[in-house]
């Protein structure tokens, strides 16, 4: 969950009129969508007075329903397929982009910052298109608002933000700690309260915040929240992937692979997903002005990152000049061991210093508490030999601090001291120590506690090790799991799921509907005179047949309609975020599409045609189960009524065979 920042700082922000804000027609179109009694065509009639948002948005319905299908060429088709809350945030997104290309902060890339946004958009979409957690077209624009936290800190302290940008090294957490301290806030706050400000759910606000804070999901693994939190982590490791120097992509690529096996994504699915995320960025760049080149395709990178040389660890190369595996051992954790000496007296820093590096270890150090944090996040030490009194803070403060940090919690912390009395022991272990030295230090000792802690950090390596196989091993269950269960769940003459799934999708998706007071459609599809085709053909001609049907039902759905086969000649198709006008004109679509297929198995070449009922949720439907009852109704009466029809029993009778 986002925390909440100061409102009333958050309230100044905007009265300021400094803070980014959609203008011109975007303003218009979000004053409109937050009216209860707008229609559909009043919404099309301002919309049509931007070209450039119309081109976007028949870009993004085309989009959603995919490639090979009959194109949307219409604003008003545009609506129906997207729906009030994705054009809203579209809207939102696209004036951003277009009234904030550019800006006053010199350390902020203004033009890398909406590529990535624009890829992590796509990316986010194109992902969601196989999680179905969400409504693809509003998870992008959830991909390309995901930071605009950062982009609101440029904008309103153009000068600040570009010393902290050029201070943090761009290192999220450096730069998240520097924000707070100039500003009271972070750019992951920030940017979770503009986007519940402009009214995005809280799934989605959540999700942006974590991402952006670089913090897990606080809800169970597979939930909704962690899910969509998941989604926009691999679309950011996507866009990370694309824009990274050829030397970077290995190491990305290996992070791309971890979030993409959260999801139980295997490297044939992320290859095609990759791809396919490229090759839409590059269209929508042109479209938008926005940089963006095409790539080698995702396979060519594996082999290319596999193809490197993996250097040595230091046991390899102490084992290769016949050194023996224990002694490589200490080798190792030797040369990574990493101490941080924090004191406030100079020369006694300087003796531990010179003392630690002529035993081979890496020493940094620190004259107070403020230098001592941010050292402890960039040089990420070991060991901390820490002085109890600071002249700035408490010694107890800062182990306090840097134990509520993740990095601080591995830390082994030995406090060096000239009191020590018992309540001196005492508020040092409270605090977080692991260790004591009395001042003056004594070298030997000092050495051989560091000798001692060493074998613990060892000991937290292998610990980490041992979670990260853990990790690797849980990651290739997960796809194996998905695996078996998609055959459990698939429909194997058809390919397309079966009523198993659909059934599971439904109550998922009417619950959706129901929280969210959005529509939802179902088709009902009966193969017409099915049963004589297999008389006369034979079997394998009907199975033929059927597999032929549900591909040509496919292609002529939209990218977020559910397909299933329920058995013998019947399929249902799940309509999300659909009424029931625009689910007629998709069942009309599907009828069209069968009829016009040529079914061919070996020399038989057959026309087929179904029958389709459709019903949709509205006051009378009261819960999944009426909802399948009215499109069978519907079903029945395209039987009746000669079939090769649409029917909807919640609807007048249509004219025989209309098209």
């Amino acid at each position: 969950m986002a925390p909440p920042i100061d409102v009333s700082r958050f309230e100044q922000l905007k009265a300021s009129g400094d803070l980014p804000s959609p203008k011109g027609v975007a303003l218009a179109i979000m004053r409109m969508t937050q009216q209860d009694d707008v229609s559909m065509p009043e919404l099309a009639q301002v919309i049509r007075s931007d070209p450039a948002f119309v081109g976007r948005l028949i870009k993004a319905a085309n989009g959603v329903i995919g490639y090979g299908r009959r194109p949307i060429v219409s604003v008003q088709d545009a609506l129906t397929i997207l729906g009030m809350p994705a054009v809203r945030n579209m809207a939102l997104g696209f004036s951003l982009l277009t009234h904030y290309r550019s800006g006053a902060c010199d350390g902020f890339d203004y033009s890398r910052y909406w590529s990535f946004s624009m890829l992590t958009a796509v990316a986010t979409q194109a992902v969601t298109l196989r999680t179905r957690i969400a409504a693809p077209d509003e998870t992008y624009c959830l991909g390309l608002l995901g930071r605009v936290g950062e982009l609101a800190l440029a904008t309103l302290y153009p000068h600040d933000y570009a010393k902290i940008l050029a201070d943090s090294q761009h290192e999220p957490q450096r730069l998240a700690e520097l924000e707070s301290r100039a500003f009271a806030m972070n750019n992951a706050e920030l940017g979770a309260a503009m986007l519940a400000d402009w009214g995005l759910p809280r799934l989605f606000t959540d999700a942006a915040y974590c991402v952006a804070a670089g913090i897990e999901c606080q809800q169970a693994e597979g939930s909704r929240d962690s899910t969509l939190t998941q989604t926009l982590v691999l679309a950011r490791q996507l866009g990370n992937l694309c824009l990274a120097a050829e030397a970077e992509r290995p190491d990305i690529l290996r992070r791309v692979k971890l979030a993409g096996s959260r999801l139980s994504f295997d490297d044939e699915t992320l290859a095609t997903l990759s791809d396919g995320v490229v090759a839409e960025w590059v269209e929508w760049g042109a479209l938008l002005n926005v940089h963006a080149e095409k790539l080698p395709p995702f396979e060519h990178l594996v082999k290319q990152a596999e193809s490197q040389p993996v250097l040595p660890t230091p046991a390899e190369e102490a084992q290769q000049a016949g050194v023996s595996e224990d002694v490589a051992g200490e080798v190792q954790h030797e040369r990574l061991l990493r101490v941080l000496i924090v004191d406030s007296d100079a020369l006694a820093r300087s003796s531990l210093k010179q003392a630690l590096m002529e035993s081979g270890y890496d020493v940094a150090e620190a004259g107070d508490g403020y230098t001592a944090t941010e050292m402890a996040l960039d040089f990420r030490p070991d060991m901390l030999l820490l002085g109890w009194q600071l002249v700035d803070i408490p010694g107890a403060e800062l182990l306090r601090t840097l134990r509520q940090t993740r990095i601080g919690r591995s830390i082994y912390a030995v406090v060096m001291g000239d009191d020590a009395s018992e309540e001196t022991v005492i508020a040092a272990f409270d605090a977080g120590a692991d260790d004591l030295l009395p001042k003056p230090v004594n070298p030997r000792v000092l050495l051989a506690k560091i000798r001692a802690g060493r074998r613990l950090t060892a000991l937290h390596y292998e610990i980490e090790r041992d979670r990260e196989e853990i990790r690797h091993f849980a990651a290739e269950l997960a796809v194996s799991n998905r695996r078996l269960q998609e055959v459990a769940l698939m429909d194997p003459l058809t390919g397309c799921p079966n009523r198993r799934f659909f059934t599971d999708r439904l109550t998922q998706e009417w619950a959706a509907a129901a929280r969210s007071a959005r529509p939802l459609s179902c088709l009902m599809v009966d193969v017409d005179n099915f049963k004589a085709i297999n008389d006369t053909y034979g079997h394998d001609v009907g199975d033929s047949v059927l597999r032929q049907v549900a591909a040509a039902i496919r292609s002529a759905l939209r990218g977020h309609d559910l397909i299933a086969r329920t058995g013998g000649d019947e399929f249902i198709v799940l309509c999300p975020d659909t009424a029931i006008e625009a689910a007629m004109a998709c069942a009309e679509r599907v009828r069209h599409g069968v009829e016009e297929a040529l079914v061919a198995s070996g020399l038989v070449h057959l026309r087929v045609t179904i029958s389709v009922g459709v019903a949709s949720r509205d006051q009378n439907v009261v819960d999944a189960e009426s909802l399948l009852k009215r499109a069978d109704q519907g079903l029945y009466m395209a039987k009746q009524a000669g079939r090769n029809r649409v029917e909807a029993a919640q609807l007048k009778p249509r004219a025989a065979g209309a098209a």
